[in-house]
């Protein structure tokens, strides 16, 4: 299972987490109490923080979503050859993936794209064959985050390929 999709208890054990205090906005509690969360997740080295928000417990939430998003994009697995997780099944009925850009579904489901992305060579059509969707599809799912789309850009570019429209 790629680390993007673990359980949030599972995740966080395989972390260090540490906590700090951030200046800027938000009054004297957020300058005096280390609301600030720092992850590292310790088998890829991969890092995400958040320091926004005034209570530590929201943006511990925050820093681990900003840390399924980097695992996602930075960390590759071999794809799974019997196919498309139950997950991934499950978001794409009929073609179409169906997720929100903010539901926790995203990053594993991200994370599956791009190591089937990674095994096709940084190419659309066979990655979207492989997975059972439309390019049109697997290609939207990457474009509403940007840093998805900046590292698919990337990537293809490395592999001597256009980018995408």
């Amino acid at each position: 299972m790629h680390p993007a999709a673990l359980p949030e208890a599972a995740l966080l054990r395989d972390c260090d987490e540490t906590r700090t205090r951030r200046g800027g906005p938000g009054g004297q509690h957020r300058n005096k109490v280390e609301t600030a969360v720092v992850l590292v997740h310790r088998p890829t080295g991969l890092t995400a923080e958040a320091g926004e928000r005034r209570s530590q417990a929201q943006n511990r939430r925050v820093a681990v979503r900003r840390l399924r998003l980097a695992l996602a994009l930075g960390h590759r697995l071999p794809p799974d050859p019997a196919g498309p997780s139950p997950l991934w099944q499950e978001r794409s009925r009929g073609g179409r993936i169906a997720v929100a850009l903010d539901h926790n579904d995203y990053p594993a489901l991200l994370a599956e794209a791009f190591d089937q992305f990674a095994a096709c060579d940084w190419q659309l059509p066979p990655a979207a064959a492989a997975l059972g969707v439309s390019s049109s599809q697997l290609a939207r799912l990457c474009r509403r985050e940007p840093a998805a789309w900046t590292a698919l850009g990337r990537e293809r570019a490395a592999a001597g390929l256009p980018p995408l429209a």
